[in-house]
């Protein structure tokens, strides 16, 4: 039997569908999905078998410009992530057609990707007409050479099989990378931080979330077979902090009480869930906040 297996980038604007793409894929929930952009920090790695092949997806942050520290990082991590794929898929919203943004991703595939496959996936195409798609398919064809074009929503799984099995076919022969029935290689402090991070982004207001971190302080395993599990909220300001707690700490308890049923849910065992809210002004300048995301801190120098 011959294997194959190679990592495929996803890269697009911040809300392009990257997130529901890679679970979808995964057939699991691997990353996080919120209707708020910039949800995606850290490159995520979600596992996929198609055939013989094994599909390693890198779901990186959205491309945007980035204002601070943390978004530059974030960038970097994007751009790496499609640097180090051996096939980088680029997700075009069907209804936003091409933005701003997306002309300026094309300039960057320009740079990043010569040698490399890359395929456009137009997505979210039950929200617009034939023509337009069409339309929006040449276009975008006239200004990169494309490998391959695909038209799908990742939301409600259209052309999502056409797509897996193309890219079965595209990544290098080659062992596996992962145990077959592993699907992502985060750390699981890390996505319990992110099961956590995304309930938190839910409930509160636009701006908040992204004033926020959360890290996994302490994972210990009891003899019952379940765990116990100790996470820290940083929030920059004191008000943030108020916030975050809500009315007699009845928002932290309901975000607490939500991740600990998804985190159950995931692992398929108890798990005993305690958050703390702490205030620290400068957390997107410190170095060891970003290696807790995944993300290099060196990357976020102007």
């Amino acid at each position: 039997m011959t294997t194959r297996a190679g990592f495929i980038a996803l890269i697009g604007e911040p809300n392009a569908g990257k997130s529901t793409l890679t679970n979808r894929m995964v057939g699991a929930k691997v990353s996080i999905v919120t209707h708020k952009v910039q949800t995606t920090r850290t490159r995520i790695r979600g596992v996929a078998m198609e055939g013989d092949a094994q599909l390693v997806f890198v779901d990186t942050p959205g491309l945007f410009r980035p204002r601070r520290r943390l978004d530059r990082a974030m960038v970097a991590a994007a751009w790496g992530g499609a640097a180090d794929a051996d096939v980088v898929v680029l997700l075009i919203e069907a209804h936003r057609g091409v933005t701003e943004g997306v002309e300026r991703i094309l300039e960057g595939l320009t740079e990043i990707a010569q040698g490399r496959t890359v395929a456009l996936a137009i997505n979210k195409i039950d929200r617009v007409k034939a023509e337009v798609l069409l339309a929006l398919s040449e276009d975008l064809n006239a200004r990169y050479v494309f490998s391959n074009t695909f038209m799908i929503s990742a939301e409600k799984g259209y052309g999502v099989d056409d797509l897996r099995q193309w890219l079965a076919t595209e990544v290098p022969e080659g062992p596996w990378l992962y145990p077959e029935d592993q699907i992502a290689d985060l750390p699981m402090r890390m996505i319990a931080s992110e099961i956590t991070r995304e309930k938190l982004t839910l409930r509160l207001h636009q701006e908040l979330p992204y004033q926020l971190t959360v890290e996994t302080e302490s994972w210990q395993e009891r003899e019952d077979g379940s765990a116990r599990v100790d996470q820290m909220v940083y929030v920059s300001r004191d008000g943030h902090k108020g916030i975050v707690l809500g009315n007699k700490g009845e928002t932290i308890k309901a975000v607490g009480q939500a991740a600990r049923i998804e985190l159950e849910e995931f692992l398929g065992r108890r798990i005993h869930l305690f958050l703390q809210v702490k205030v620290r002004e400068k957390w997107q300048e410190e170095a060891e906040r970003y290696s807790q995301m995944g993300l290099d801190f060196k990357d976020g120098n102007a």
